[in-house]
């Protein structure tokens, strides 16, 4: 059958004749190339990767939903080889089908009846062609996966330079008496690897004088252009006083997403992960350099994921790589057999075997349970908070043609146990969210020998995807999700100067 758009005019009564024709705006002609192109990729993309088997026509009909999201009086309806755009008591359009495999077609196709009912509706054409675009995401997804997702293009854009990172040195200042130092450096930046030391002092900034009234005003200038420099006048009381002039040149450094927190008791480190991007990696094993450097180095290590999102996958095994001397750390499976991945550790503890508590919450998610859980199972580190979110899926990313970024689940992730991610989250070694008194009863067992959680990890460990969603739910009312609180960080302390009774606390 030959592709073409059949436009049926119809004589109406108003209210329903005034309705139906070309509506006068100034706002922008849509973009029928563009939106074609976009959701033609997207399709092709989607088709084979999806963890659900869908396929192409009933995708873009989903997708054509969101027509009716904008504007309740449209509707797209699959009716043999057409797709019939509906108004109120009319037809307004008929599209012919391609073929149903054929996804760059189907994308053409869907962009013609957005066309036709952009032509005639007020409310689509206030949308504009990215809302046009967006809305087609937003009812696919919720048709077969709430994580899955579009990101038009200045969102990707601003969601690219979170993960990359601004251009710059990596030098944080800071004021100390009458002098400016190196307060900061960041991991893998232009400041580390030209072997800039934090303590250094700073005299001039690009020729002019630095002052410690002036340290807000330095640190706001630190970013820049990619490429361009800056020129730090050093004094290293180290090396004499001697004074040198060092030239950065300004590199994209990813945000930093592993902090150092304040000690919970003396010998104790505390690092808080914030999420996973790019460089967190990197930070980590940095931070545990410096901790393990001091002299003594810390016994114990607090590492908090309360209100850690996830980010990228790949940083989280990093982190548990760090950890662990040799072990699974996570099974990735999907439809698409690229998502197929087995982590494991391969390199080695950077800590020495130091005892390890990981602090998680209702809102630790994704790379953060992979995390939490890989230690947990382990051995290698007692986890404590509350029943974590539960979103144990992987996603695979690609660019489309309108700048826009499409994110596809597309594997679903196992803990090292064996236990599925997804739904179920991380059962805590010691829970906290069922109150003070409860964390006293267990705190006062895990003294004498006895962790009360056991019978509670046991039946999450025990868990098999798929798994009825009423034995999941059972399971995780033994903990329930919360919000972080000052009992996680008191308990880890206590744990963590108690080695019997951390000890106690570990997975059998």
């Amino acid at each position: 059958m030959t592709r073409k758009v059949w436009i049926f005019a119809f004589l109406v009564l108003l209210p329903f004749g005034a309705w139906a024709q070309p509506v006068a705006t100034t706002n922008a002609a849509f973009d029928t190339a563009m939106a074609g192109s976009v959701w033609g990729a997207a399709l092709a993309y989607i088709e084979p990767r999806s963890l659900q088997a869908l396929t192409i026509p009933q995708m873009t009909i989903w997708g054509l939903n969101g027509l009716a999201a904008l504007d309740p009086d449209m509707s797209a309806q699959l009716q043999g080889d057409e797709i019939l755009l509906y108004g109120p008591n009319q037809i307004i359009a008929a599209v012919p089908t391609p073929p149903a495999n054929d996804a760059q077609a189907w994308g053409r196709v869907a962009a013609k009846v957005a066309a036709a009912a952009y032509a005639v509706s007020p409310a689509l054409q206030q949308a504009g062609t990215q809302g046009l675009i967006s809305s087609f995401f937003d009812e696919l997804f919720n048709h077969f996966d709430p994580y899955s997702r579009y990101e038009p293009p200045l969102q990707a854009a601003r969601e690219q330079l979170m993960v990359t990172g601004l251009a710059g040195t990596g030098v944080t200042f800071a004021a100390e008496g009458k002098f400016v130092t190196i307060g900061a450096i960041a991991a893998d930046s232009p400041a580390a690897n030209a072997g800039l030391a934090v303590g250094t002092r700073v005299l001039g900034v690009n020729g002019r004088p630095a002052y410690p009234a002036e340290t807000t005003r330095l640190n706001n200038a630190m970013p820049g252009l990619l490429g361009s420099t800056v020129t730090l006048r050093l004094a290293d009381p180290e090396a004499g006083g001697a004074v040198q002039n060092v030239t950065l040149t300004r590199a994209l450094i990813p945000p930093q997403t592993v902090i150092s927190e304040h000690s919970p008791a003396p010998g104790i480190a505390a690092l808080k992960i914030t999420d996973f991007n790019a460089g967190t990696g990197d930070q980590f094993s940095a931070m545990i350099a410096t901790l393990m450097a001091t002299n003594p180095p810390p016994t114990g290590l607090v590492i908090d994921l309360r209100g850690n999102r996830g980010g990228v996958l790949r940083q989280a095994v990093l982190v548990a790589d760090s950890l662990m001397a040799a072990g699974p750390i996570a099974n990735a499976s999907g439809r698409d057999p690229d998502a197929d991945q087995v982590f494991r550790a391969e390199g080695s503890d950077l800590t020495g075997g130091i005892r390890i508590v990981v602090l998680v919450d209702g809102q630790t998610a994704s790379a953060s349970e992979i995390l939490s859980g890989a230690l947990a199972d382990d051995h290698r580190a007692v986890v404590i908070g509350s029943t974590t979110l539960g979103k144990g899926l992987v996603q695979t990313v690609t660019s489309l043609p309108d700048g826009g970024e499409l994110f596809v689940t597309w594997s679903r992730v196992l803990a090292p146990d064996g236990w599925p991610l997804q739904m179920l989250g991380v059962m805590p070694q010691v829970c906290t969210s069922l109150g003070e008194q409860a964390l006293v009863t267990q705190v006062a067992a895990l003294a004498n020998g006895r962790n009360l959680m056991t019978p509670a990890l046991a039946a999450s460990r025990a868990i098999r995807a798929p798994a009825p969603v009423d034995t999941i739910l059972n399971v995780r009312d033994h903990c329930p999700a919360a919000i972080g609180s000052d009992l996680d960080m008191n308990t880890a302390a206590f744990l963590l100067t108690h080695p019997a009774a951390y000890q106690t606390a570990l997975l059998p």
